[in-house]
């Protein structure tokens, strides 16, 4: 700031020291202004998710993780029109554990999702149940299926039972873990 100063104020102190305190709180407002810039964006929006919440018709909930919050609120945006296939599987991207396989059976009135993205149950499933109940028809049955270890991709390891007890893993981290 002193450089847009006439020279003759270079070596006042005086001047020195109130540039320095303006320079402070400039420095303050352009974070302030960006952080409320960052709350016009779901994905890096904080203290601005609850006025995205009450936006697309979500219970404001602070006690939330913030990433969970956040797949609500996605999954509130995309699941807009007509359900299809492809919409469901866009609103269930959305959520952690996201990646699924999807299947429609037709003389069942059933879709059946599949998590395939990580292994075992995902942690907001029953945020994700109410974000694809609130799009599917209702005559439409949702059914939910999880991965897990199979014995064929153990015996593939080709571990023996001291190399498998070596993991020193429990019996709930080893159904999900991934050869």
């Amino acid at each position: 700031m002193l450089d847009a100063l006439p020279s003759y104020y270079a070596d006042s102190r005086l001047v020195g020291n109130l540039t320095a305190r303006e320079a402070d709180e400039l420095a303050v407002f352009h974070e302030r202004v960006q952080d409320v810039l960052r709350q016009f964006f779901v994905d890096t929006a904080t203290w601005g998710l609850a006025k995205w919440e009450e936006l697309c018709g979500l219970p404001v909930q602070e006690s939330k993780p913030v990433d969970q919050r956040r797949s609500m609120i996605k999954s509130k945006l995309r699941g807009a029109g007509t359900v299809t296939l492809a919409v469901i599987k866009e609103v269930v991207d959305s959520f952690e554990n996201g990646e699924i396989g999807i299947q429609e059976n037709f003389g069942n009135y059933e879709v059946v999702i599949t998590f395939i993205g990580k292994r075992g149950v995902p942690p907001n499933l029953n945020d994700v149940i109410t974000a694809v109940r609130e799009i599917v028809p209702a005559h439409i049955n949702l059914l939910y299926q999880f991965t897990y270890l199979r014995w064929d991709e153990l015996d593939r390891a080709e571990l023996t039972w001291a190399e498998l007890d070596a993991l020193n893993q429990t019996w709930d981290e080893l159904e999900v873990w991934k050869v």
